[in-house]
């Protein structure tokens, strides 16, 4: 459960009796999707679970990266894995000289990971610990309210400058440009920190989701975020001319509030993706997630969405200002986005035991990731935003039948099954985008 916290004290209130905001109701009326099933869990909850349905979502991040079992852990083995030879023995990957040849990667350099990224394939990495986390600088800026200027504690994960971004050791993106009004404005303080024009997050909802039904997961029949921005907030930010990637991940809150520099913070002030944060030494630690790109693993961190259902998916922040981005357009002069290939009916059975598991209906029967795919990251592509189009798609049962569906890690092999008609869009719609965005930083390739 969520609780308040005041001072050293603590009143604890029950899941159930936290509100959605009217913020995240007005919002959801304006623009249903396929995602937005969003409503109250009061009332509805306990008969959900006297059905028997699991309840899957909660406060806090969820399941390690580093799951248990093939299907929700994507480590890579040892380089040396089927020779005869120790793994002493083979030279530095690749990687580590030019990164765009094989090898791990990091991409978020002002984070530090608990996994040793750069040596990932010359280690052998236990299931569960280290969970898979990254350490970031955590900024103190403002944000205008009626009352008078409010602290907004955020992150920068990428920026539309080249040199901004290599100044800060955050991913380049090209495609922020495209923003347009889906990018608040804010100026920058003597201190160099934002002082945001409008925008403020709640984060004191629980997160709730629920399944729908045993052989059809999704869509969830209870979703609600666990954090709610206003119609003015958006992460992506414009600051002299340059788009950030900006995610707030507390609000409306002075130090000693969030003072959880070895984790358990109090969900009902922070993001759900925060493990640990350290107002005093300016840091915070986030949960890292499972992905795919061009057949890589890759971590990523989840922090907004322009849907609640999917924000209580993914455990991240429902901003409706990204509404305002254009989708269905990746890789054209004005595109701001980049695709994320989401499947609805991946494999499930055997949850994390099944090294083909993927998939909304996967992670909303064990809990774990569904393992996405994504277009371009940077080192393998030039076209990256953190902004993500969300492609859903479905096996047909042609080719469950069959007996083709499986794991899928890269955009293209994703593209030629579509077009072969053997996955297809939501219910058999016309394959790609559904209408959502996910606003997810990729903090490092993992080979």
């Amino acid at each position: 459960m969520k609780t308040h916290q005041h001072g050293r004290g603590r009143t604890k209130m029950t899941r159930v009796s936290k509100r959605v905001t009217l913020v995240l109701i007005s919002a959801a009326a304006a623009g249903i999707t396929l995602f937005s099933v969003a409503v109250s869990a009061a009332g509805r909850n306990t008969q959900e679970q006297e059905e028997g349905r699991p309840l899957r979502g909660g406060n806090g991040p969820g399941p390690a990266a580093n799951g248990p079992g093939p299907g929700c852990n994507i480590i890579p083995p040892l380089a040396s894995t089927g020779t005869k030879v120790d793994i002493s023995q083979f030279p530095p990957p690749d990687s580590l000289t030019d990164p765009e040849l094989a090898g791990p990667v990091q991409l978020l350099r002002s984070g530090k990971f608990d996994m040793p990224i750069a040596s990932l394939t010359g280690v052998n990495i236990p299931s569960g610990n280290p969970r898979g986390t990254i350490t970031l600088p955590l900024f103190k800026g403002a944000v205008k309210t009626p009352s008078g200027p409010k602290p907004a504690w955020y992150v920068i994960l990428d920026a539309s400058n080249q040199a901004e971004a290599d100044r800060l050791g955050v991913n380049f993106s090209k495609k922020l440009p495209n923003a347009g009004d889906a990018a608040r404005p804010a100026t920058r303080q003597a201190d160099g920190t934002f002082l945001f024009e409008s925008g403020i997050v709640d984060f004191s909802s629980n997160r709730v989701l629920v399944p729908g039904s045993e052989d059809r997961p999704f869509p969830p029949s209870v979703a609600q975020p666990g954090s709610v921005g206003d119609a003015d907030y958006s992460p992506l930010v414009n600051v002299d001319g340059i788009i950030y990637d900006a995610p707030v991940v507390a609000a409306a809150v002075e130090d000693a509030f969030i003072n959880f520099p070895n984790g358990s913070p109090n969900y009902a002030l922070v993001h759900d993706q925060v493990i640990a944060i350290d107002p005093a030494n300016r840091t915070v630690t986030l949960s890292l997630i499972n992905g795919f790109s061009f057949g890589k693993p890759v971590f990523y961190i989840s922090t907004e969405s322009s849907d609640p259902s999917v924000s209580a998916i993914e455990g991240n922040t429902f901003a409706p200002r990204l509404r305002r981005l254009e989708v269905g357009v990746d890789d054209i002069a004005r595109s701001a986005v980049e695709r994320i290939f989401i499947a609805t009916n991946g494999e499930s059975k055997g949850g994390c035991n099944n090294p083909q598991r993927q998939g909304l209906s996967a992670a909303l029967l064990d809990g774990h990731r569904p393992n996405n795919t994504f277009g371009g990251i940077p080192t393998t592509a030039t076209d990256y935003s953190p902004v993500w189009d969300a492609n859903l798609y479905e096996w047909t049962e042609d080719a469950i039948e069959k007996g083709y569906r499986g794991l899928l890690t890269e955009e293209f092999r994703i593209l030629k099954l579509a077009r072969d008609g053997y996955i297809t869009g939501p219910n058999g719609a016309p394959f790609g985008s559904a209408g959502p965005v996910i606003v997810c930083g990729v903090a490092a390739r993992l080979n």
